[in-house]
């Protein structure tokens, strides 16, 4: 799997959501993406790079301070990376930013996996392979070199659980640095979930470029 997964997986399903949604009259722009993640637990495996939350945090403010300003008051974050997480920092930017509609998705959760692959696993499994599988197929080892994505479960039963969380020590938790397992992984099945992740994007971002975003929530019902 190339080091590039999760920005080719990214940028594809942007770009095809908002073909999409330009087809049906509305106008979407898709910004360049931004290469790199959280990755604090995966710094002892060679090449990897981290961008700390705090540093993602500002640059997030620094994009919607820039758009805001040129009068645009809607921004979408495409998230690709399971180490992100955005919420925290929207819920920041609500303050300084109170007319901006911001919003986050992972767009591996807009399709349930599990309706297309037998285990997707969250880490150079089944889904994650099968994607790059479709998009860059040359930049895929054969599956037979391919390790079997068993990982370490917690010996603590709250952390096994998941009802309490830490972060994964990830050359610990896994034997090879993938979670799932992908040996049945094809690019047939890549393109159909990469189809489904991109239209169910597509309809959001239609949806949401038609609304109002002072005027977002339901009223009760008067009777």
């Amino acid at each position: 799997m190339p080091y590039a997964t999760d920005t080719i997986l990214a940028e594809h399903v942007a770009a095809e959501a908002a073909r999409q949604v330009w087809e049906q009259g509305a106008k979407v722009m898709v910004l360049p993406s931004v290469a790199f993640g959280v990755n604090t637990g995966q710094l002892d495996i060679p090449f990897t790079i981290n961008m700390n939350p705090s540093t993602q945090a500002l640059v997030l403010r620094d994009v919607a301070h820039a758009l805001s300003g040129q009068g645009i008051k809607k921004l979408v974050i495409l998230n690709a990376h399971g180490g992100n997480d955005f919420r925290q920092m929207i819920r920041e930017l609500q303050a300084s930013q109170p007319d901006m509609f911001i919003s986050t998705i992972n767009w591996w959760k807009t399709a349930d996996g599990a309706a297309y692959f037998a285990e997707p696993g969250d880490h150079a499994g089944e889904l994650e392979t099968s994607a790059i599988m479709h998009l860059t197929p040359d930049w895929v080892l054969p599956l037979s070199e391919a390790g079997a994505g068993k990982s370490n479960l917690f010996k603590i039963k709250a952390l096994r659980e998941g009802w309490a969380w830490t972060p994964r020590a990830w050359t610990k938790a896994t034997n090879d640095t993938g979670v799932g397992n992908p040996a049945l992984s094809t690019a047939a099945k890549g393109a159909e979930f990469l189809a489904a992740t991109a239209g169910a994007i597509a309809g959001y971002l239609a949806e949401l470029a038609a609304a109002d975003i002072n005027d977002l929530y339901e009223k009760p019902d008067s009777n």
